[in-house]
């Protein structure tokens, strides 16, 4: 569903992905790990159209990205902190998305919800959430659409340990139909979800087994 064929992204004269080749297959789910700054969302953004590859393709069902179009038109995004209009409730926020699209009833924001725990009736706007709400507010968004891709950066981040398994057990259920890519700190992401991982490290992308690569985790 996504390849990235010879790669390279700089800011400048720093590179910080060099020249690497990917292909991410539907009914998996793909860790992606490495240190802050080692470029992991800087991979993310240029698989959603977000900033453009130096050099080389990136291929998103058959249609290169940049030249074919500009943003896949299937995906699911987490990347960074979840954006949403301050002043208005988080059911409201939800709904404004959805009409962009018309693909989600106000029913499966309102299960969403539910599931995580969300009140649909809270009036309370979106700047006096938690981190945690808003967090479960950015994976509802990404998810409610039924996407054919997620690409979650860090979804895990300010959930709750409860809420965390909720997730987990949310993109367990829905893979089989769809491209799951996620960064995770977590080693219970790693080990329960993925079914491979791989480490950017020095501008390059090594794939590693589960086992090799629970000491770089949490």
């Amino acid at each position: 569903m996504i390849s990235l064929i010879n790669v390279t992204k700089k800011f400048g004269d720093k590179v910080i992905i060099a020249n690497i080749n990917m292909e991410f297959e539907k009914g998996k789910i793909y860790g992606i790990i490495g240190k802050n700054g080692a470029g992991k969302t800087v991979l993310f953004k240029l698989m959603c159209g977000l900033m453009p590859a130096t050099t080389g393709d990136v291929i998103v069902n058959g249609k290169t990205i940049g030249k074919d179009l500009d943003f896949p038109a299937n995906c699911g995004i987490i990347i960074e902190n979840p954006g949403f209009i301050n002043g208005l409730s988080g059911y409201k926020n939800l709904k404004l998305l959805s009409q962009i699209r018309g693909k989600t009833s106000d029913d499966t924001i309102k299960e969403y919800m539910s599931y995580f725990d969300l009140d649909c009736g809270d009036t309370r706007s979106v700047k006096k959430y938690s981190l945690g709400m808003k967090q479960k507010l950015g994976i509802i968004q990404a998810v409610m659409e039924d996407q054919e891709i997620l690409i979650l950066d860090e979804p895990m981040n300010s959930l709750d340990e409860g809420s965390a398994n909720r997730v987990r057990e949310l993109l367990a259920k829905i893979k089989d139909d769809k491209l799951i890519i996620l960064a995770s700190h977590h080693r219970e992401d790693l080990e329960t979800l993925c079914d491979e991982i791989y480490l950017i490290e020095s501008s390059s992308v090594i794939r590693k087994t589960q086992d090799t690569l629970m000491h770089m985790v949490q």
